[in-house]
């Protein structure tokens, strides 16, 4: 089974992405409930439609496969009616491991977020002087949660 093992932090230093290359990413949902979501992204020529299972600490179930672009910005389009998150994604090597910094745009401004994907939950990592505060339980945080309420709504409410 193909699983995914991830800590989420706020990033308490935007600066960080300064001298990094990212690359734009556009997703939105297909469906999301409590059990599984399924999400279409597209990024540069690219397109993945993704199905990811109830996250239980910091794991979830994934599954991901490509699809011809022109279906994905269709479905986009189409069928993704909550919302679409459109995000720059930056990645920075740590040793094995590889941050990765998600500054989103649109109803998501101001939000900028850092991830980290582990072998297992208890991997020990580095934790940057610019990673804050860790969100991985709060679904607030979630990407699926963020096509329906995004950011600048909540954002003022704690």
């Amino acid at each position: 089974m193909a699983q995914e093992i991830e800590r989420k932090f706020l990033v308490s230093d935007p600066a960080i992405v300064d001298t990094l290359t990212g690359e734009r990413l556009t997703q939105g949902y297909l469906s999301h409930d409590h059990n599984a979501t399924v999400r279409i992204r597209t990024a540069g020529h690219s397109a993945w439609l993704t199905i990811k299972g109830k996250t239980v600490g910091a794991t979830r179930s994934e599954f991901e496969y490509p699809i011809p672009l022109d279906d994905g910005r269709q479905m986009l389009a189409e069928l993704c009616a909550e919302g679409v998150i459109d995000k720059t994604r930056y990645r920075l090597p740590q040793g094995d491991l590889c941050w990765e910094i998600d500054v989103f745009h649109g109803d998501n401004e101001g939000l900028i977020v850092a991830e980290i994907e582990l072998p297992s939950e208890d991997t020990p990592f580095d934790q940057p002087a610019w990673v804050g505060e860790e969100v991985t339980g709060d679904a607030r945080y979630y990407n699926s949660a963020l096509s329906s309420t995004p950011f600048n709504q909540w954002q003022d409410n704690g």
